[in-house]
């Protein structure tokens, strides 16, 4: 059982659906939704100023995510820090490994300044992972002598992870190594496979839906994809792609979406009228584009 008197260093991580938290800014003026402190009087204080206020990341909209929940756990030592994921690539039609021995930041800055240190493996989903690849991600990951062998453990196992769990991405960021020589996953953030949730009903148990837009959880009522976005004119199209695209081709043209809104294969009368309830409900649209 963790107490805050056995612990050396505390971290406050504040627990929304949203990247970026450590460059965040708080409603209440606090900066950073990740704090570390050595004083345990400290914690009541820092959690004081992050719960029930808004969370503003580059991955939030402009008015942030209120957060409701703190994750306080014992802070490790970190002597390094990579950046490992394995996400789904429909250019290759398979799993893709993707590494940097520069982690604990954000991967977006890397790839854009150096994307010399950005590696990948593409794994053969029928074959699965070789520990060659694994071996190769590690070494270029940095990590030497014994850890390198941990490390290309800890990737394999992950990869497996990723299968069984029915994963589009597995993200651990920073994936390090201690000052005691073990490789260990910091921080994850894993996506899952919404078509999959037959086979993970366990896992889609555990979604708490109280961190989602209203209109997101009325959308998914209806099995309806919805996700709000700032601008005013409404998208409702059939098919993931299509909605992409026609967002890509607003913006193109100068206009702003207000939503990304996919009805998917097969609809239904019932699912096109309470569609045009949701676009029509939202203050912000003062016109709609079909497109299907």
């Amino acid at each position: 059982e963790f107490s805050f008197s056995d612990a050396k260093e505390i971290v406050l991580k504040a627990q929304i659906l949203a990247g970026g938290r450590g460059k965040g800014v708080f409603s209440s003026g606090l900066k950073g939704g990740v704090h570390l402190t050595k004083d345990p009087k400290v914690v009541g204080q820092l959690a004081k100023q992050m719960i029930g206020y808004n969370l503003t990341t580059k991955q939030t909209p402009k008015e942030g995510v209120k957060v409701n929940k703190l994750m306080v756990a014992e802070a490790l030592n970190i002597s390094r820090e990579t950046y490992f994921a394995i996400l789904m690539d429909r250019s290759c039609n398979g799993p893709v490994l993707v590494g940097s021995p520069q982690g604990g930041m954000d991967i977006e800055e890397v790839a854009a300044s150096s994307p010399e240190l950005i590696f990948k493996e593409q794994i053969d989903i029928m074959e699965g992972i070789k520990d060659s690849q694994a071996q190769r991600m590690a070494e270029n990951l940095g990590f030497l002598g014994p850890l390198k062998n941990q490390a290309a453990d800890e990737i394999k196992k992950l990869y497996h992870l990723f299968l069984k769990i029915d994963a589009t991405q597995v993200e651990v960021n920073p994936f390090g190594e201690t000052p005691e020589g073990q490789v260990v996953c910091f921080d994850a953030k894993i996506n899952f496979d919404d078509n999959a949730e037959f086979r993970q009903k366990d896992i889609f148990a555990m979604d708490d839906g109280s961190e989602n837009e209203p209109i997101e959880n009325e959308a998914a009522k209806y099995d309806l994809k919805y996700i709000g976005l700032d601008g005013n004119i409404a998208c409702f199209v059939n098919g993931a792609g299509l909605a992409m695209a026609t967002c890509d081709i607003i913006f193109l043209n100068g206009g702003k979406p207000a939503n990304f809104l996919d009805l998917g294969g097969g609809v239904q009368e019932a699912q096109v009228y309470q569609a045009f309830k949701l676009l029509t409900a939202d203050p912000k649209v003062t016109l709609s584009w079909v497109e299907v």
